[in-house]
């Protein structure tokens, strides 16, 4: 059986009558990337500030390889957070910026410059030890800053939004980066992010919270596929919601079936259409509601919708997974 690497029991996180995180029990196994996902104002930001020790938490405890480090400091728990902003001091070099942890612990000078190139080596930075963070790409300073936090050798790597700075291209490579690094480094990285396509790329665990609490904690294809209420189905995407005798459930939008044949389950009329390369969106506005089918885009253009036309919808049984209220 796997081993609970860090618990999370009750922790609750109170800003005077504001409750920010509402009394959240999570368990991680080692060795696992986990994103955290919701909205803003969600709390997943305050959870990852009290994991790191930079929030006190108000009640609960969090236990972080069999030790309980709810109020241990920052630098003593075994955590390394990497910051949005990178926060990288601009007059020191590449190498000085990343060996800058070890030098606040009084590590020699060498000793943190051999550790600071070893991990400058690991993410391909080694050529631009002796530059300035501001004579770097965006991308470059990322990885500057995830090279600092990991020269701790932490048990756990927290990272706040470490991709939304950057542009979609290169976001993309970066996230691809990570979760090789992740694998290599064989720690656990807890990765708070607001979009629900680097959750599923990434994570091997998706947490996704609302208005304080976990809403769902499972694997990404399992929260795609059967998410466990209304609120997961319309936050994570791909979904319709419809509400029918046998209760309430989502449908992915690739499983409607569309047809010009008044038969399905439901009928409307066509109010969008979106090419999206490889596929195209149909908006239907239907008596429930707006509902979204997305068809193959050879499917699509072999015989092709119009706006406004009539339609009707229609679906497999096993394919629509019902709700809890």
């Amino acid at each position: 059986m796997a081993m609970r690497y860090l618990e999370l029991v009750g922790v609750t996180k109170r800003y005077g009558d504001t409750l920010a995180v509402d009394a959240v029990d999570l368990a991680i196994l080692k060795n696992r990337y986990v994103c955290v996902l919701g909205p803003s104002g969600c709390g997943k930001s305050s959870l990852l500030r009290m994991l790191a020790g930079h929030e006190i938490v108000s009640s609960g405890d969090i236990v972080l390889s069999g030790r309980n480090i709810t109020d241990v400091p920052p630098a003593r728990r075994g955590t390394a957070m990497m910051f949005q902003n990178y926060a990288l001091f601009p007059h020191l070099s590449v190498r000085d910026n990343v060996a800058f942890p070890l030098k606040m612990r009084g590590a020699e000078k060498t000793e943190r410059y051999r550790e600071a190139d070893a991990l400058l080596a690991r993410v391909h930075l080694e050529a631009y030890a002796e530059r300035k963070p501001a004579q770097l790409s965006g991308g470059q300073q990322q990885r500057v800053a995830l090279a600092r936090a990991m020269i701790t050798r932490p048990q756990i790597l927290l990272l706040d939004e470490p991709l939304s700075a950057l542009d979609p291209f290169l976001r993309v490579k970066i996230r691809s980066e990570l979760k090789e690094l992740q694998r290599d480094l064989g720690i656990s990285f807890l990765h708070v992010t607001h979009s629900q396509d680097e959750a599923l790329a990434l994570a091997d665990l998706v947490v996704v919270m609302n208005g304080g609490r976990v809403e769902q904690a499972a694997p990404p294809r399992e929260v795609f596929n059967r998410p466990s209420s209304e609120f997961v189905a319309r936050f994570i995407g791909g979904h319709n919601i419809h509400s029918g005798a046998r209760g309430t459930v989502a449908v992915r939008s690739d499983r409607v079936r569309l047809s010009d044949e008044p038969d399905g389950a439901l009928s409307g009329v066509i109010g969008d259409l979106e090419f999206l390369g490889t596929r195209v969106s149909v908006r239907v506005n239907t008596r429930d509601g707006d509902f979204t089918v997305e068809l193959a885009d050879g499917d699509f253009f072999a015989a092709p919708y119009d706006l406004g036309q009539s339609v009707s919808l229609s679906w497999d049984p096993e394919d629509a997974h019902p709700l809890l209220a």
